[in-house]
């Protein structure tokens, strides 16, 4: 790190104002390679644990790395790129690229924290011009390729703080010595919020905005009606 000063960003519903793994598997539905009434209720029950703080992040995990470790690697990032292309790019919109872009003239790292997996959000990252990602790690078998098992910490509640403060003790930092800011929507990244100098509530879902006006915490919409 160069810049003493950390621009932390989430990514769903925070940098864009959709959901990368729910639209991922609407996506795969719609191509086919699984069962679209399956799909709908079973990410039903995953988001509203997700709502409740209780989501089970290895078997979401296994959930939504189905489709792509059914169509095996080739098949699987050949869709990849039509799904970047058809969903993700029309919703990376000039507002978030304006915000991150503001950190970078600014002279801060950057860098995405989100708990989706590495597998769909790299090449969202790589849309933001953004090189740092935490994000879920995937294992992978003896061929390379995804086993749907998370590596290490997951980056969901508190596990985004610890990998966090993983990344940066790596390179003998700590949160405290930096001038640190994060941005995010959900109220179950709470741990990195209260952990950085300038949180802002982004988008934030109802609960997060009720704490960020308590607390007199930045309130930015960044998308309005989008």
């Amino acid at each position: 790190m160069k810049s003493n000063s950390l621009a932390l960003f989430d990514l769903d519903h925070t940098l864009i104002p959709i959901d990368s793994d729910q639209s991922w598997g609407r996506f795969t539905t719609e191509m086919g390679v699984t069962d679209a009434g399956e799909f709908l209720k079973t990410n039903e029950a995953f988001y509203q644990d997700y709502c409740r703080e209780e989501l089970d992040i290895a078997a979401y995990v296994r959930f939504t790395t189905q489709a792509a470790r059914l169509m095996g690697p080739q098949k699987a990032q050949a869709l990849r790129t039509r799904y970047m292309q058809e969903v993700i790019q029309p919703h990376i919109l000039s507002q978030a690229l304006d915000l991150v872009n503001a950190h970078r003239e600014r002279g801060d790292h950057l860098m995405i924290v989100t708990a989706t997996n590495e597998w769909v959000t790299r090449p969202i990252a790589d849309c933001f011009g953004i090189e740092d990602l935490i994000a879920v790690e995937l294992q992978t078998d003896a061929t390379g390729w995804i086993t749907g098992e998370i590596k290490g910490i997951p980056s969901l509640g508190e596990g985004k703080l610890k990998r966090v403060e993983q990344w940066l003790k790596a390179k003998g930092l700590h949160l405290s010595e930096l001038d640190t800011t994060f941005y995010s929507d959900s109220i179950n990244d709470l741990p990195l919020m209260k952990s950085v100098k300038h949180p802002v509530a982004t988008n934030p879902d109802e609960r997060l905005k009720a704490l960020a006006i308590e607390k007199a915490w930045p309130i930015l919409d960044l998308f309005g009606q989008a």
